[in-house]
């Protein structure tokens, strides 16, 4: 039976240069009616760990969560997805410095622009905002990375930078660590402490 894993990895294929019908295929038969298009597969893991903490199967609902490997393929994503290919409702989250990125992918596929919300530098920084410095460092403990966060925070490179923008960059210095922490952090904060851009991103869904 068909899955909206397999839709993922048909639309990837396709926005890498690969045949469009397996995508359209899936497309109908699961149905799928909407895309949230994201940078990365720790906004993936952020946003279904949110949905998953509200007792929502986005699968199910016929929701996409689908991470473009950069913002700059917002473009080609949206014209496969949006009018010009799947004609699906597109939405997600964009960082400040890629927003016109994505204005100017979505304006080409003509497509809506209200159902993408803007995190001030990234996700990861608007999650270590909500949850604290202190709450954060306490899971990287709990999860057992205190040690190379220590052997981090000793690097020239780290020294004059704020705590908070330390912890963000540790999150991206290790393969896989970003994916991971994406879902710790979302599951670690209180209802009334989600981001704004995370919570009206599922609010619209």
């Amino acid at each position: 039976m068909a899955d909206m894993g397999a839709f993922q990895e048909a639309v990837t294929a396709w926005a890498a240069g690969g045949p469009g019908d397996p995508a359209r295929e899936l497309a109908a038969r699961l149905p799928v009616r909407t895309v949230v298009l994201l940078e990365g597969l720790s906004d993936v893991a952020a946003v279904n760990a949110l949905a998953a903490s509200r007792g929502r199967d986005l699968a199910a609902e016929g929701i996409c969560v689908l991470s473009m490997g950069g913002a700059m393929s917002v473009g080609r994503f949206a014209q496969l997805l949006g009018p010009p290919g799947l004609d699906l409702r597109l939405t997600g989250l964009c960082d400040e410095a890629e927003r016109r990125y994505y204005t100017r992918g979505l304006e080409r596929a003509s497509a809506a622009q209200q159902g993408f919300f803007v995190c001030a530098a990234d996700l990861e920084d608007e999650l270590i905002r909500a949850l604290g410095v202190t709450r954060v460092e306490e899971l990287i403990r709990a999860e057992g990375d205190v040690r190379p966060l220590r052997t981090f925070l000793r690097q020239p490179a780290q020294q004059g930078r704020t705590s908070q923008q330390q912890l963000r960059r540790f999150l991206g210095t290790k393969k896989g660590r970003k994916i991971h922490y994406g879902r710790v952090l979302v599951e670690a904060l209180d209802p009334d402490r989600i981001p704004a851009p995370l919570d009206d991103l599922l609010t619209c869904l």
